[in-house]
């Protein structure tokens, strides 16, 4: 089933959510629909927030059009939570939860996309593995249904919604309020690299590192750390990355040759430990890392650490965007490829993607290849997000290449990334890895009942979909439903 993912009639400029609501009745109240889209800050991929011939509603435009932006961002030190509005920006909420002494305690790796946006996805990054992603670290949602109902849901009230949207790509509401549990925030970050040359090893070392079970006692804090994540470096790809601003020219060219003996390929496990104000202190960090250190099996001498603010560790991913924005390399395209591997293929993907498929012709192609691990049992099953579910480790891996500039080179480059992300997921087919697509794009219904959903997951997708947008109005760029649905 193909769909028109083209230009919308028209964008609303929504002062308050009850323009929201009104334009979804009056949609539903049409024999012939009109497609309705949320739109935060553009981050959607292949058109999937788009209404061909309907409205896209520009979500930004309740912060800037009410009262005011506080009146859509609210701290309650008593409760403990942040009342966000869905448009807020991840960055705006740190900040306005710092400014009480106050942190949410599940994040995104970038902060410039809005609340409304991750936590229609799953939004996830390396405190996942204790705390589950965003969308298991929410206690209320206002959603507007396709019906244009305005509903509050939690697990207590309304639950089969609030279930549903989290992680239901805006098939069922658009989400204007959410309101986030907050803990007491530490004050710094002590931000680790290690380089390994093996993915045994490092597979083995984090795996250790978010067993939330094990504890190493250093007399005043227990714990390993508080972050963990990974990323693949291939050849030459440190040196030219955004994220390589942690190292110096000089570490930069010893990590080279490294690559070099190693084959072409290192991994790097990314961690990082939190401390003072509501943590632990900086002595007690001494000595956790030092015993990490000593036990962890990276490369000797290929260890790196820096000291920054917690808000700076947060928001680290800004720097490396206003670098590519004035190199004019941030609006170029992105064909990303995300996915969710059960831990048991996780050396196989690596030994026939990072070690074979990736370094097939795509000079030119820059980005980093995230790999990192998360706990199964810190997701809710319940909501909408599809995951691995046979193990209870999976990872993610995260291919975030980007291409060139528009011109004739770089739509050879595009065609070329876009081929190879196609090869990965043939490989994984091939192999039997029971992998799932996080972000995941599907060209119709067919491949997101057989490939994403699964049957049993399918049919409870189906049913949440008739009862709370039955004419199948908001987001038909997702081409998931591109028509009302027939009567059960």
């Amino acid at each position: 089933m193909s769909v028109d993912v083209g230009v919308p009639a028209a964008v609303l400029y929504p002062s308050c959510p009850d323009d929201i609501a009104a334009l979804l009745r009056a949609s539903s109240a049409r024999p012939s629909p009109f497609p309705v889209s949320a739109r935060g800050c553009g981050h959607s991929i292949r058109g999937q927030a788009s209404a061909a011939r309907g409205v896209v509603v520009d979500m930004p435009s309740l912060g800037r059009l009410a009262a005011g932006p506080a009146t859509r961002l609210s701290v309650s030190v008593e409760g403990r939570y942040i009342d966000a509005g869905g448009e807020q920006l991840w960055v705006d909420v740190l900040n306005a939860s710092l400014a009480h002494g106050l942190t949410p305690r599940s994040w995104t790796d970038y902060l410039h996309l809005t609340v409304g946006g991750t936590l229609s996805n799953a939004g996830i990054s390396g405190q996942a593995f204790r705390h589950g992603p965003q969308i298991s670290n929410v206690q209320e949602l206002d959603v507007i249904t396709g019906l244009g109902e305005k509903v509050t849901c939690s697990k207590e009230k309304n639950r089969d919604l609030f279930d549903a949207v989290l992680g239901g790509l805006g098939q069922f509401g658009v989400i204007t309020r959410a309101r986030i549990p907050l803990v007491p925030a530490p004050a710094r970050a002590r931000w680790v690299r290690l380089l390994y040359t093996d993915a045994a090893a490092l597979t083995k070392d984090q795996e250790r590192l978010i067993d939330i079970d094990v504890e190493i006692d250093t007399g005043a804090v227990s714990g390993l750390m508080d972050y963990v994540e990974g990323s693949v470096l291939a050849d030459q790809g440190l040196a030219g990355s955004w994220r390589s601003s942690f190292f110096s020219e000089a570490d930069a060219a010893r990590v080279a040759a490294l690559a070099k003996e190693a084959g072409g390929v290192l991994y790097c496990l990314e961690g990082a430990l939190y401390y003072g104000g509501a943590a632990g202190s900086e002595r007690d960090v001494d000595k956790r890392l030092d015993l990490l250190l000593q036990e962890l099996r990276y490369e000797r001498g290929f260890g790196f650490v820096q000291d920054v603010s917690y808000a700076g560790f947060l928001d680290r991913v800004r720097d490396g965007e206003l670098k590519l924005r004035a190199a004019g390399l941030w609006e170029v395209p992105h064909p990303w490829l995300n996915l969710f591997l059960p831990r048991s293929h996780v050396l196989d993907f690596a030994a026939g993607v990072f070690h074979g498929i990736l370094r097939q012709g795509t000079t030119g192609a820059s980005g980093p290849v995230l790999i990192y691990p998360m706990n199964r049992n810190r997701w809710d099953g319940e909501a909408s997000a599809v995951f691995p579910e046979e193990e209870d480790v999976f990872y993610t891996v995260g291919i975030l290449r980007s291409s060139l500039p528009a011109s004739s080179d770089g739509s050879q480059l595009l065609r070329r990334l876009e081929e190879q992300n196609e090869e990965i997921m043939r490989f994984c087919e091939d192999a039997g890895m029971a992998c799932v697509q996080y972000l995941p794009y599907y060209a119709g219904q067919s491949g997101w009942e057989k490939k994403h959903f699964g049957p049993n997951r399918w049919d409870r997708f189906v049913e949440r979909k008739r009862k709370y947008d039955p004419k199948a109005i908001l987001s038909r760029g997702q081409r998931i439903f591109t028509s009302p649905l027939p009567l059960a």
